[in-house]
């Protein structure tokens, strides 16, 4: 049975801006206790009502002992259920209408949170910017990571700096509506960057450092795929002639230049056509899709 420890509770400060902090954790032993000290040390002397929620994703290790030995109230899940999963389920357990997210991993300084905050007021979601450089980040990631975000930005019109930062800042009231669409692994922090900028909500990125992590990464290289396709599906959701108009002006390129080759031949080939008629089915199911799109997101 999940577990839920509801008998420690964060001092409370004075300011109109209060905000619930949400760190997910598996098997980060090493680090998850040194994470939520940093919390608090970042927000004590602020004045910013608060409070620290740690979700245990079932390590197999002594993270949730670590974790409850700080004052931070700690809930947690049984059996392993991803990243996404334990962020929703400390985002319906926060009390607070501003929700911070912080991986336990080290690689994020809670020092940051109180001018994210404020930030915030003025903003739906606020993502700590890692640059350009992501420095700490590991080398091999970052090919993947600048095509991630390259496609990102393309097909969502907008300029994304920072795909799948794992410490930001949102209103709950605006994250909610989103809650059922964000998956339950890894790709939480880049459905709901994609699902903000898709909807037109007002989004903010705040420069940050970012730390080599404690311990060994969750991150696969099959992930990266899993990525690709996650943003595509999202972009379809929400705006799908940004995929379909380049997919089939694509086909009926080849099928022109091809039907132009033909006439130099004195013969139209088969292949010609069938581009052309299959760039016309990509425009009909875009279209389609569009329509769907309409009905499924208006008020």
């Amino acid at each position: 049975m999940d577990g839920f420890n509801l008998e420690k509770s964060t001092e409370l400060g004075n300011d109109m801006m209060s905000m619930s902090v949400i760190i997910p954790a598996y098997n980060e032993e090493l680090a998850v206790r040194r994470t939520i000290e940093e919390v608090f040390s970042a927000l004590e002397p602020t004045g910013i009502e608060y409070e620290v929620i740690v979700v245990d994703d079932g390590s197999k290790d002594q993270t949730r002992s670590e974790a409850l030995l700080t004052r931070a109230k700690v809930t947690w899940n049984e059996m392993n259920s991803g990243y996404g999963a334990s962020l929703k389920r400390g985002i319906r357990t926060a009390k607070y209408p501003f929700i911070a997210i912080l991986d336990a991993d080290g690689t994020y300084s809670a020092q940051y949170l109180p001018e994210m905050l404020e930030l915030c007021r003025y903003q739906d979601m606020v993502v700590g910017d890692r640059g350009a450089t992501m420095r700490n980040v590991p080398l091999i990631r970052k090919p993947a990571k600048v095509v991630l975000n390259s496609l990102a930005s393309f097909l969502a019109e907008r300029k994304l700096n920072d795909l799948n930062s794992g410490l930001r800042i949102f209103r709950k009231l605006e994250l909610m509506p989103f809650l059922p669409l964000l998956p339950q692994n890894f790709s939480f922090t880049t459905t709901i960057t994609l699902c903000m900028s898709c909807s037109g909500k007002r989004m903010a990125y705040f420069p940050i450092t970012y730390r080599k992590r404690i311990g060994d990464s969750k991150i696969r290289p099959i992930d990266f795929l899993n990525f690709i396709i996650l943003v595509l599906r999202v972009i379809v959701l929400f705006n799908p002639l940004r995929v379909f108009i380049p997919l089939g002006l694509a086909l009926f390129t080849v099928g022109f230049v091809k039907l132009c080759y033909d006439l130099t031949k004195w013969n139209l080939s088969e292949s010609a056509i069938f581009a052309f008629l299959a760039a016309i089915t990509i425009w009909s199911l875009g279209l389609i899709a569009d329509m769907i799109s309409r009905l499924h997101l208006r008020p």
